[in-house]
């Protein structure tokens, strides 16, 4: 009889703890809020702003493709026992949809930073009719406008650490302040004739129309779709016509795709290098200065630049 009754206690006492963390506001003394993010992009402003306050997990690594990337049964229990979801939005996760569909029927928080930006702050997509470009990030000033969400969500969640949050976000977005005049600074070197950047697939629009970059994708915003031989072909002649000095991989996307590009340059007559690699839909690896969203940052200007200045003469 004693171990009936100590069950039917141990029963009562855990659906007492999972009401508790449900519980939107309540007290944590004695653990952290849990975050998990779609991107690791994502996951290093949540950090930034939350600190030692958060428990903070990315579902995708370094060098993973946000476009193609399918939630496994793993995933989907880490989000059940969050407090609180973050991914990008704009169909960045298209094969995630249905379960953040799902999550947002559950009491788990669940936002799409990007969807709360002005949508005449955000590019059209060309291939998706009534679409956006997903890759906010690319441009430091509507970077800074996703930390105040980031922000005002968490002291919604854990109003006890309104202060921190605060405080951290107003030091972090000084920070992009810089970053932002570091790439306009960087950018200022080369001739707006020579800003073009040509890259593995359309990753890179938010950054030219904020820097001055015309920029084309060998594949479009989406990864989903391959690029075909008259896309080759098109791009190929535009860069033995512009006697563009180099193209770029990235760190999410095959390098085949570039290769096979530079060949199609080369049988042109003219020779373009690959300038290097760039990140794109994550950053690098942890403990390096490219696993921060403002290493990655100044990694890819610094590429970009130091790379397309070569054809300057």
């Amino acid at each position: 009889m004693k171990k009936w009754t100590m069950l039917v206690l141990v029963i009562i006492i855990s659906i007492s703890l999972i009401g508790c963390g449900n519980n939107q506001n309540v007290k944590r003394d004695s653990r952290k809020l849990n975050v998990v993010t779609t991107t690791t992009i994502l996951a290093d402003i949540v950090k930034n702003i939350g600190g030692d306050k958060l428990e903070v997990e990315a579902l995708m690594g370094p060098g993973i493709d946000p476009h193609l990337y399918k939630a496994s049964a793993g995933d989907v229990q880490k989000m059940m026992n969050a407090d609180f979801i973050i991914f990008n939005g704009l169909h960045l996760e298209g094969k995630m949809s249905d379960v953040f569909e799902k999550l947002n029927k559950s009491d788990v928080k669940t936002i799409a930073a990007a969807d709360v930006l002005d949508n005449s702050k955000l590019i059209e997509s060309e291939e998706f009719e009534g679409n956006y470009d997903p890759h906010i990030w690319f441009d430091v000033k509507l970077w800074m406008e996703i930390v105040d969400v980031i922000k005002d969500n968490l002291i919604e969640l854990d109003s006890e650490n309104k202060d921190i949050y605060i405080s951290n976000s107003e030091k972090y977005k000084d920070e992009l302040k810089k970053l932002d005049e570091y790439v306009i600074s960087r950018a200022k070197e080369l001739p707006d004739d020579k800003r073009i950047l040509i890259t593995a697939h359309d990753a890179f629009s938010y950054f030219g129309k904020a820097y001055g970059f015309q920029v084309k994708g060998l594949q479009g915003i989406s990864t989903a779709a391959e690029a075909g031989t008259l896309d080759v072909k098109e791009l190929a002649d535009f860069i033995s016509e512009k006697e563009i000095p180099a193209i770029f991989i990235e760190s999410s996307v095959p390098t085949k795709n570039i290769e096979a590009l530079q060949a199609a340059v080369k049988d042109r007559g003219f020779n373009v290098e690959i300038g290097g690699e760039l990140f794109s839909d994550s950053l690098g690896d942890p403990g390096t200065e490219e696993g921060t969203y403002i290493g990655t940052v100044k990694f890819n200007i610094d590429t970009i630049v130091d790379a397309l200045l070569k054809g300057v003469n």
